[in-house]
């Protein structure tokens, strides 16, 4: 049982960067095509929370291109550990979606680093939701690849 618990989260790990990855890809291209710069909602919650504040905007930059890719990678173990309770394809993406995304919706605004979503443009909410749902797509794309 936990050797099964453990290799899930081992994979979910994987799938997780993956899924980073892919996201990664759609926000970029969204951001380009909108001119915009990037959220540093992400990085300002981490950064309240772990205590560190980056000193220029090099730091700053390094700093919240770490959290990315680590909170993307860490919300992977979550997806293993919805995969070794067995659920697997669209339920098992919809599942991690939904977490995923409810727990930004939360915890940003809880930190002071984002307006609620009651307060954001719907378009906005809408590009946000669609980020996330690219992440939680390949990253079941992948864990299922990895858990044949």
């Amino acid at each position: 049982m936990m050797s099964r618990i453990a290799s899930s989260i081992g994979k979910g790990l994987f799938a997780g960067v993956a899924g980073t990855a892919l996201m990664t890809v759609s926000s970029t291209i969204e951001m380009k095509a909108r001119d915009r710069s990037g959220s540093s909602a992400p990085a300002d919650a981490a950064g309240k929370v772990l205590g560190v504040q980056p000193r220029n905007p090099e730091g700053k930059a390094r700093f919240a291109t770490a959290v990315h890719w680590g909170y993307g990678t860490g919300w992977g173990a979550v997806r293993g550990l919805i995969g070794a309770a067995g659920i697997t394809g669209p339920a098992a993406t919809l599942m991690h979606f939904g977490v995923v995304w409810a727990t930004e919706m939360v915890m940003l605004p809880s930190l002071g680093v984002a307006p609620p979503v009651t307060e954001q443009a719907p378009l906005e909410t809408g590009i946000d939701a669609w980020h996330h749902l690219v992440y939680a797509s390949a990253t079941n794309v992948v864990y299922e690849l990895l858990d044949r």
